[in-house]
This record gives C-alpha cells, sequence and structure tokens, in this order.
C-alpha cells in the first residue's frame, strides 16, 4: 500500500496509507433531484509566462478536457466565473476565448453550461451608471451570441459607482431588460472579494436581500435564479424562502452546501459550487443517490467532502482558486501544477497538505497512487521527505 506524506505548520512530517478511489459509477441518465453546476477552472501551459499581470497562456486541450470529465459526472459546467480567476489573471480575451470554446464543447455534448457575465473588461476603475450597463450588456451579448447560459456576477465597477439601493436596481433593471433569455444572478460574498462589500446596498445581509428579492420581482420573470455565495447558511434559506416561484436558488456556499441542497420542509437549494469542480464524481455520485430516494447515501456520500471543501476555501478565501488547480493536478487533469498569475504560490505546503489529508478521507482522490506520487514529489523539491 502507498503511503502519502504529510506535513504541519510546524514542519512535521507523518505518512498515512492512501486510500483506495470509491469507485463511484457514471450516471446512465440525466441527474434529477437536484441541479449541479461545478465552476470550473481554466488550466495554463507550464511552460507560458503565467506570471502576475501578465495575459493568460491556457492549455486549451486540458482547460476544455476538464470541462467533458464534469459533464461526464452528470454535472453542468459555470465558466468564466471567480473560480476561473475573473480579476486574478484572466484577462479580458482570455475570458472571451474561454466563453466561445466551452460553448462550443457544451454544444458538442449536450452538456449544460452557464458563464459569467460581468464589467471586467473595462480598464478604468471607476466609471458611470450608465457605462456600467454599457459594460454589462456588452459582455451578456458575448455570452448569448455564444450560446452560452448567464450568470450575471456582482461587478466591482458597481460596488464602486453605487450610492444607494436604488442605483443597484437601476443597472440590474437595463441589464436584465437586455437579456433575451433569463438570466442567474450572483451574490459574491466579500470573503471571495473584499471589493464587494456593501453590494446591493448594505454589507447588513438582511437589508441588501430586500434589495435582491426587488430586484427578482421587478424583473418580468427575466431572472431564472440566483447564486449565493455568502458562506452564510442562513442568508441563504431566508433568501430562498422569498423566491418567487420558478426562481431557483443555487448554492455557492462551499461551507455549508450538504444541509442547503439535502433541504428542508419548506424547500432546498440546488448547487453552483466552486467545491464541485474538486469532487465531482462525489458530488454526482450523491446526487444520483437522492434520485435513488436514498437520503443517507447522500449524506454519506458528500459530508466527507464538505471538510475538505472548508480547507480548499479557507480563508483567506478568495485563494480557494489554488485547492482546485491542487487537486486537479493531483488528480491527473493537468500536467503541472500551475495557475495562470502565478497563483499557485497563494497556498503554503502544509494548507496544500490537509488538502491531501482530507481528500485522501473523503474520496476525492480519484488516482490515489498518482496523488500520492506527485504530492511527495512536491514535497521532496522542497526539501521535505519521511
Amino acid at each position: 500500500m502507498t503511503d502519502v506524506t504529510l506535513l504541519d505548520a510546524t514542519g512535521t512530517v507523518t505518512t498515512a496509507p492512501v486510500n483506495p478511489a470509491p469507485g463511484y459509477s457514471k450516471p446512465s441518465s440525466a441527474l434529477s433531484a437536484r441541479t449541479a453546476f461545478a465552476a470550473s477552472h481554466v488550466i495554463p501551459h507550464a511552460w507560458a509566462d503565467n506570471t502576475p499581470g501578465q495575459p493568460a497562456e491556457i492549455d486549451w486541450d486540458a482547460t476544455l478536457a476538464f470541462r467533458h470529465h464534469v459533464w461526464s459526472w452528470g454535472l453542468g459546467v459555470a465558466d468564466a466565473m471567480d473560480t476561473a480567476q475573473r480579476n486574478m489573471g484572466l484577462d479580458a480575451a482570455a475570458t472571451r476565448e474561454l466563453i466561445r470554446r466551452s460553448a462550443a464543447e457544451a454544444e458538442k455534448v449536450g452538456g449544460a453550461l452557464v458563464v459569467g457575465v460581468n464589467t471586467d473588461h473595462v480598464d478604468d476603475a471607476v466609471i458611470s451608471l450608465e457605462q456600467i450597463i454599457d459594460a454589462y450588456t456588452e459582455q451578456l451579448h458575448t455570452a448569448e451570441d455564444a450560446g452560452a447560459g448567464v450568470v450575471l456576477m456582482c461587478s466591482r465597477h458597481l460596488a464602486r459607482a453605487a450610492s444607494s439601493a436604488a442605483d443597484y436596481e437601476r443597472v440590474y433593471s437595463a441589464v436584465l431588460a437586455a437579456a433575451s433569455t433569463p438570466v442567474v444572478l450572483h451574490w459574491l460574498g466579500e470573503a471571495f472579494d473584499p471589493e464587494l462589500r456593501g453590494y446591493f446596498g448594505s454589507a447588513d445581509w438582511r437589508t441588501a436581500s430586500d434589495t435582491v428579492v426587488r430586484i427578482i420581482e421587478a424583473s418580468g420573470g427575466r431572472v431564472s435564479g440566483i447564486k449565493m455565495s455568502l458562506l452564510n447558511a442562513e442568508s441563504e434559506i431566508s433568501v430562498r424562502r422569498r423566491l418567487p416561484e420558478g426562481c431557483t436558488m443555487f448554492t455557492g456556499d462551499d461551507f455549508n452546501y450538504v444541509g442547503l441542497i439535502a433541504g428542508d420542509e419548506q424547500g432546498h437549494s440546488d448547487a453552483l459550487l466552486g467545491a464541485f469542480a474538486a469532487v465531482a464524481p462525489s458530488a454526482s455520485a450523491a446526487i444520483q443517490a437522492l434520485d435513488a430516494g436514498d437520503a443517507a447515501r447522500f449524506h454519506s456520500i458528500l459530508e466527507p467532502t464538505e471538510a475538505l471543501s472548508r480547507q480548499i476555501f479557507a480563508s483567506p478565501t478568495f485563494y480557494y482558486k489554488t485547492g482546485i488547480a491542487f487537486l486537479s493536478w493531483l488528480n491527473g487533469h493537468q500536467s503541472a501544477f500551475s495557475m495562470v498569475g502565478g497563483l499557485q504560490s497563494a497556498r503554503s505546503l502544509p494548507h496544500l497538505s490537509e488538502i491531501v489529508r482530507l481528500a485522501n478521507a473523503s474520496g476525492a482522490l480519484e488516482r490515489p497512487e498518482l496523488a500520492a506520487a506527485r504530492w511527495n514529489g512536491l514535497l521532496a523539491l522542497n526539501g521535505v521527505t519521511a
């Protein structure tokens, strides 16, 4: 049996046996109990100049193969979003190309796809509300022209320019009116992006949620759902219970998704999670269990992954992308542990070691022998051996 080397924050080195892969089966038909999207990352060429401030040089073969991996497990792909390093290395040209390529691949296999729409192609830090509307609309049409569903992301430009809840309502009303099909809103909390503090007009989620609900109700059915990423289950449940009929809550809570997806007597959340990019087979197997009416198996599969997700998304949360790419590398989906913007350096070896331990414990290592060899090799390269 292969052992994996583990390293803690004091420099103490231990070893642990690697568990076999769970052997989950891919679904033979569409998942139905819950709709689930995995917010997917991008994979760069290891040899490219993917250093801070440089344009992203993406390995398109590996990046698109990862999306096919997600689709093969019956999950949808949420692309060009926070996990793909929007505002953290993925430049505007690469974002447009990613949307175009992912949409073409989704059409080939009938895979579900939504993509992020933002204002981040505008270089000026401060622009007017009208310019924000124009910027949103430009990206909206780019996504629609590619044939992708739309997630209307939070805009740093709008967070800077808005002086009241009414400003948010004005901008969203105009952008939603320009959409040819219903879109999903996204409420991204400051843990993911500190520049979004006070989004929707208040730092108090209760007050901000009133604005969100008004935007949805005033949209005339142009909002099909909302993804909430506040890492606060209470706020998500509260908003979920206020949504109009036909509007879906997609949990983006990478700390508490098991209970939110399971739901309660008043409803449940579907999923649009960066965590599901890290644990796609487990997510699929858990939803397959719900399809079969086996709630106990759903919990037994998915609950262990939540501790892993909490480690990946630990503070500072916006560096969670490093953990997603790290597990992708361990599981053989990319040839090198590299990221655009050099973001692979954003987490310490002890942090990554804990990801290894929890991935091993939760069944998230798809190819355990390969994962152990790669991780042990990375430690050895850094002078750490058992």
